[in-house]
């Protein structure tokens, strides 16, 4: 691949991405919305906000200016936060290479049109969806920028496409795999935000490894019920875009989504959870969007519904948990 890969978003898996690209041979630009940010990362090689322990290779640089970072990039990833994606595309769709390979990181749908991210994306840009490539699977950045072994999966509808972000994200130390089933990658990758806030619910209220294998294997459950209603392929959720990045993202205390839920189980606001996170929790919107596109294809989605209560309606967790054990019993079916 001729040419340099531009990373639209210097958060904290997009920092960790372009490190990933960079130590695979690419040169990379990093557009970065606060000038300090790009300053830093072209100036020292750290995102002095995410990851500032981290070295950037040198193959690594930055912008504030997202024109000069998209010039001439014939791989354009895109790691903002979904919510934000339309209106940020909307300013850069002009100025995109005619056939630029577009790589979503974003884990989320999109409020009020229930659209995935790669939906969003052809929609937007106004391209074909086989464009459209996506990166889903247990990537908590972190670890991943320190090199610890991980796997995620590449998933388009244009082998090619997928085959090329795949060589070029190939490391030593993160193993990526290919799937041309994108409504399942990235449903398991929007959902198991949602589960993981619940996570951090019941661990804060105490409860232990049974409710937690309960939450994730149901809330697993619930995910596959929604991919096959929208059709995606079952298999997809036990694989790594789906079991995998709902055990990460569950068990892990690097994942925001359980952390945040662990400020709701204690008891606090939305508003407090927000402040003392100070990061992007997905599924807090994304609860939103996804119990609107479950009910408009009446698939029950328990575990998804009450989070959004608790978010959004100011539920009481321990009600919560009430009204999820009453509920009617019925067989074990991923029908």
């Amino acid at each position: 691949m001729s040419g340099h890969v531009a990373v639209l978003g210097a958060g904290s898996w997009g920092t960790a991405f372009a490190k990933i690209l960079a130590d695979a041979g690419r040169d990379v630009t990093v557009w970065a919305r606060r000038a300090p940010v790009a300053e830093s990362i072209r100036a020292e090689r750290r995102n002095p906000e995410y990851l500032p322990d981290l070295l950037l290779p040198a193959r690594v640089t930055a912008t504030t200016d997202a024109v000069e970072a998209i010039s001439g990039a014939e791989v354009v990833v895109l790691a903002v936060p979904s919510q934000t994606l339309r209106g940020n595309l909307a300013e850069w769709a002009g100025h995109l290479h005619p056939d630029a390979t577009l790589v979503s990181l974003m884990k989320g749908i999109e409020l009020g049109t229930t659209k995935r991210m790669s939906e969003v994306i052809v929609e937007t840009a106004r391209v074909a969806a086989d464009r459209v490539v996506v990166v889903s699977g247990p990537n908590l950045a972190p670890e991943i920028a320190a090199e610890q072994p991980a796997a995620t999966v590449v998933a388009g509808t244009d082998g090619d496409r997928t085959a090329l972000v795949q060589s070029s994200i190939r490391t030593p130390y993160l193993r990526p795999y290919t799937n041309d089933d994108v409504i399942g990658c990235e449903l398991g990758g929007a959902v198991k935000n949602v589960i993981a806030l619940s996570y951090g619910i019941a661990t804060a209220m105490g409860f232990g490894d049974n409710t937690r294998a309960m939450l994730m294997t149901r809330g697993l459950a619930e995910t596959a019920r929604l991919g096959v209603a929208l059709g995606a392929d079952p298999i997809t959720f036990a694989g790594l875009a789906g079991m995998g990045d709902l055990v990460a993202s569950c068990s892990s205390p690097l994942a925001r989504n359980r952390t945040f839920g662990e400020h709701l189980g204690r008891g606090e606001t939305l508003e407090q959870a927000q402040a003392a996170t100070r990061q992007t929790a997905e599924g807090v919107k994304s609860c939103l969007a996804i119990r609107d596109l479950a009910r408009a294809h009446g698939v029950e989605m328990p575990i998804t519904e009450h989070v959004e209560r608790i978010c959004h309606e100011g539920m009481d967790p321990r009600l919560a948990v009430e009204t999820l054990m009453s509920r009617t019993a019925k067989p074990e079916s991923y029908e």
